[in-house]
């Protein structure tokens, strides 16, 4: 059974790094893993998607619509923008904070509102958390990404240490230390 998770947000917040914890850590497990490249405008604050998929035999890194388990997402309107994407059952795990796209910041549009409470309405299962918030308190607004994936651990059977072990594999050494405690803080434990 092939499992999917997106990763979205905006250029330049980390979801390369997550992305490469999460295919790290899964084939320690033992998984079939594929990751693809990065896809948007990553240089230029636009939108950015990742896919991780694992499973048993992995044919394909790309995550059709209706087919995530899960989308971990940096931003909470980048996670509204991807639900078509998310299975009936699926999950949306994501940082509560507010970045404006281009027609917010050119006046266009505004940057909608309740977007949380929208999508719950949905009957879409909601984690959403002030990442940026627990990332300043582990030591580094970067840490982001791996507050996140402290919360999106939560909802997999692999025990903390070995995640601790990934993002030790996966950091330069003199971060290593912010980063498990931003993981820790994502998890909430």
């Amino acid at each position: 059974m092939t499992k999917n998770i997106m990763i979205v947000g905006v250029g330049g917040q980390g979801s390369l790094l997550a992305s490469k914890l999460l295919g790290h850590l899964l084939l320690t497990e033992g998984y079939d893993v594929k990751v693809s490249e990065v896809h948007g405008m990553s240089q230029r604050g636009g939108s950015v998607v990742t896919y991780v998929r694992f499973g048993d035999k992995v044919y394909s890194p790309i995550i059709d619509k209706g087919e995530a388990d899960f989308i971990v997402s940096f931003e909470k309107l980048e996670a509204a923008r991807y639900i078509p994407y998310l299975k009936e059952d699926g999950r949306i795990v994501t940082n509560t904070q507010e970045v404006d796209p281009m027609p917010v910041i050119t006046g266009a549009a505004e940057y909608p509102e309740n977007l949380v409470e929208k999508m719950e309405d949905l009957g879409i299962k909601v984690d959403a958390m002030d990442c940026l918030t627990l990332a300043n308190e582990a030591g580094s607004s970067k840490a982001v990404n791996i507050v996140l994936m402290g919360r999106l651990s939560r909802y997999f059977d692999i025990p903390v240490e070995k995640w601790e072990k990934a993002i030790a594999a996966c950091v330069p050494e003199k971060f290593v230390d912010v980063n498990l405690k931003a993981f820790e803080l994502g998890r909430g434990e």
